[in-house]
């Protein structure tokens, strides 16, 4: 028995290793072909020429301080998509967008449109999209790519498209390469207007809600001025990079009839669904006041940290100066929180030198995520023992059943200094992941934030996780419940029990 033991433990030992190797070989192999077909390098378009519509917008204001930057906090869901919508209409120069999702959905199809319409005033569109959300949607956005002035890249792509079995196969040889995705959002209009935050493009985001998707609660900051530009120079480097592919790359006989994919669009975009959803969306949300500073920074991890290279810091690499610096007050909101070891130590020496270190991410029960939630639950304790204080998102059910999400991924140090961005405190967003943001020094744009994670840990968003001795309890305050609960509040038991299994996994550095 013991000697059988022994052979299939070698056996499943030498079947690691031989995948591992497997999976390195493949791994090169891509980068070889990636090489081979990559796009012409492309830069952003020059400033000159004849003025847009939004460069006479945006002029007027960043004249007065040339070398600040303005910020405009767009915290709820329909300024963030009117904000692009306005932006782009504005646009007579340039678009780039990089998205780590584009959904083919209510918002997704209206912003389709809107490209449409840009690119056919002559508008130059580069969309930079990472590949693992793309798939089973390239239809539409190779039918995007063939107006003349949209050009459409998949960032460390799957070859094998159409045929089932070679595709997973492909993905189970190469999983640690398919593993690091490109996970930053940038909007950037006429190298004028960025949009920068945690929203991907898509109904959740967007708050186009049908009774069946989640509302996500998310920040993003429309930004003028320099910061631009540094924005700008980081899509040119991951838009040049070998592993950001055309899509014509990998379907390079695909034809489609230009105006079979319009009167699609048309059908798409006459619905109910969408004029009700147009009807709430506010216009002039790039007509409010920005919020100037020279103490605002652009900060992005370099596109081939996709090879495990260090040729630049790393997001991660900032994150040890920012929490350092906290001399009162930290506060983060992230939606899926992994902080590992070294996280860990960071967050729990700061209560030692006096420092508040508030954490809020998604409960159980609203999580999309049971498998990093699981996770998270094993560093609770110790974060709770340091004196963390530790909130988790539990807002109350809508009309229709559902719950909100929180997906905004903010850092606020001693209520002067925020980093917005997409980058989550978990493993993943340290050492897989892209992933990109902007730290902005100013009292105003910090007091909104600070004023949306108040309102994001109130009785009715949040419950409050405090130390029980050796274990932990839940305090509510919620009608029908107890103030305090010693399993997670409204969580059934097979919830509980797969959160707890999945914790334990040896999984932590791929979350």
């Amino acid at each position: 028995m013991i000697q059988s033991g022994i052979g299939i433990l070698v056996w499943l030992v030498a079947g690691l290793a031989l995948l591992a190797a497997a999976s390195a070989l493949t791994w090169r192999s891509h980068r070889r072909w990636a090489a081979r077909m990559r796009g012409p390098v492309q830069y952003a378009l020059p400033l000159d020429g004849p003025a847009t519509a939004l460069d006479d917008h945006v002029l007027p204001l960043t004249q007065a301080s040339p070398s600040q930057s303005g910020f405009l906090p767009l915290l709820r869901n329909h300024d963030a998509y009117a904000a692009r919508v306005e932006s782009l209409r504005l646009a007579g120069r340039s678009l780039d967008v990089m998205s780590y999702i584009w959904y083919n959905d209510l918002t997704g199809w209206l912003l389709i449109e809107e490209l449409m319409r840009a690119a056919d005033r002559g508008v130059r569109v580069r969309l930079l999209l990472d590949d693992v959300n793309v798939q089973g949607f390239d239809r539409t956005f190779l039918a995007l790519n063939q107006h003349p002035n949209i050009e459409v890249r998949l960032f460390n792509p799957l070859r094998n498209r159409g045929h089932v079995i070679r595709r997973m196969m492909e993905l189970m040889l190469g999983l640690a390469r398919f593993n690091r995705r490109m996970h930053g959002k940038m909007w950037i209009a006429d190298g004028r207007l960025a949009i920068i935050g945690g929203r991907n493009i898509g109904d959740t985001y967007f708050g186009a809600t049908d009774g069946i998707t989640r509302t996500s609660h998310d920040i993003d900051v429309g930004i003028v001025g320099p910061v631009v530009q540094d924005a700008e120079r980081s899509f040119d480097m991951f838009w040049n990079l070998a592993l950001s592919l055309p899509i014509l790359t990998l379907w390079p006989k695909f034809r489609v009839s230009g105006r079979a994919f319009r009167r699609r669009i048309v059908r798409r975009n006459r619905r109910g669904a969408s004029r009700l959803f147009l009807s709430h969306v506010r216009q002039g949300v790039l007509r409010r006041p920005f919020h100037f500073t020279d103490k605002a920074w652009f900060i992005a991890d370099p596109p081939d940290k996709v090879y495990g290279h260090r040729t630049g810091e790393w997001m991660v690499d900032h994150f040890a100066g920012f929490f350092t610096s906290a001399t009162r007050q930290v506060r983060i909101i992230t939606p899926y929180f992994v902080p590992g070891d070294e996280g860990l130590e960071y967050l729990t020496g700061l209560p030692e030198r006096g420092v508040q270190v508030q954490t809020l991410t998604n409960s159980l029960v609203a999580t999309d995520n049971v498998i990093v939630y699981g996770a998270y639950a094993r560093y609770r304790q110790a974060l709770l023992k340091a004196g963390v204080e530790v909130f988790e998102y539990s807002p109350i059910p809508r009309a229709d059943g559902r719950r909100d999400l929180l997906h905004t991924k903010l850092f606020i140090v001693d209520g002067c200094k925020a980093l917005i961005g997409s980058v989550n405190f978990d493993l993943r967003s340290a050492y897989m992941n892209t992933e990109l943001g902007v730290v902005v020094e100013d009292p105003a744009l910090v007091a909104a934030m600070m004023a949306e994670f108040d309102a994001h840990i109130s009785p009715d968003a949040a419950i409050r996780v405090l130390p029980d001795g050796h274990r932990h309890v839940f305090r509510v305050k919620r009608p029908g419940l107890p103030e305090k609960m010693s399993a997670d509040p409204e969580a059934g038991p097979a919830l509980r029990i797969a959160a707890w299994i999945v914790g334990h996994l040896p999984i932590r550095s791929w979350l």
